[in-house]
């Protein structure tokens, strides 16, 4: 990634935070309640590349919930990286980035390796190319 796309990007991502936690914080209040115990319980989590992921199998339920949050993402992610002209994927990672450093202790998130972790008291596992 170039300079000035992170510097663009970490901009952008603040727009993200804000759609995301727009979209998600006033959700949050309407989320299905089995978002939140999957969230608790370790079978979603935030994955790297601005994704939510299923944590092992996942019922065809939970399956259809992550895709649908997904799709809201995207579409979130296509807007913001027009404007902050930025690819999908680019800003995506971002997202990703952001996401995960919001994790609470006790929530799974995707870790640079690609392997599911369990947020502790410190800070994640960050991936090289995340901003700041």
């Amino acid at each position: 990634m170039n300079r000035d796309f992170v510097r663009k990007a970490a901009f952008a991502a603040a727009g993200f935070a804000l759609a995301v936690g727009g979209l998600a914080g006033a959700a949050h209040a309407q989320r299905d309640p089995a978002y939140e115990q999957a969230r608790a319980a370790g079978t979603v989590g935030e994955k790297m590349d601005g994704y939510l992921g299923i944590v092992g199998g996942g019922s065809a339920e939970l399956r259809r919930m992550v895709n649908d949050i997904n799709i809201k993402r995207r579409a979130i992610y296509a807007q913001k990286a027009q404007a902050a002209n930025a690819t999908l994927e680019e800003y995506a990672l971002t997202a990703g980035c952001i996401a995960i450093s919001k994790t609470s202790p006790g929530e799974k998130y995707q870790a640079p390796d690609g392997s599911w972790q369990t947020r502790g008291s410190g800070a994640p596992q960050r991936d090289s190319r995340c901003p700041g």
